[in-house]
């Protein structure tokens, strides 16, 4: 996956400032079940949060596995809050591409 602008990243973060996580990652860590459920909303929302509750130590580590299974990007770790964001494969349904490409 290619890296973002900086302008593209800040926007990003914007935009996921009000979202709520739609993903918990609890005492469990990270399991095919959570990477299959994170691919499924990555999907449908392109732009999205998850949220590091019982593993909070692993987070960097946890990340950086998410972002590699998931083939997204990192715009950010605020706090225990992940924010990740690929764009969805149908180019006509993506929601942030014009902020992306320029």
């Amino acid at each position: 996956m290619k890296s973002l602008s900086r302008n593209t990243i800040q926007y990003l973060k914007g935009c996921a400032h009000s979202m709520k996580p739609v993903v918990l990652i609890g005492k469990n860590g990270l399991s095919a079940g959570v990477i299959g459920a994170i691919d499924d909303v990555l999907d449908s929302h392109e732009l999205i949060k998850i949220k590091f509750i019982d593993c909070k130590d692993e987070k960097k580590d946890l990340s950086s596995s998410i972002v590699q299974q998931t083939k997204s990007i990192m715009v950010g770790l605020v706090g225990n809050v992940l924010i990740v964001y690929r764009p969805h494969a149908e180019i006509e349904k993506r929601q942030y591409e014009r902020a992306v490409a320029g």
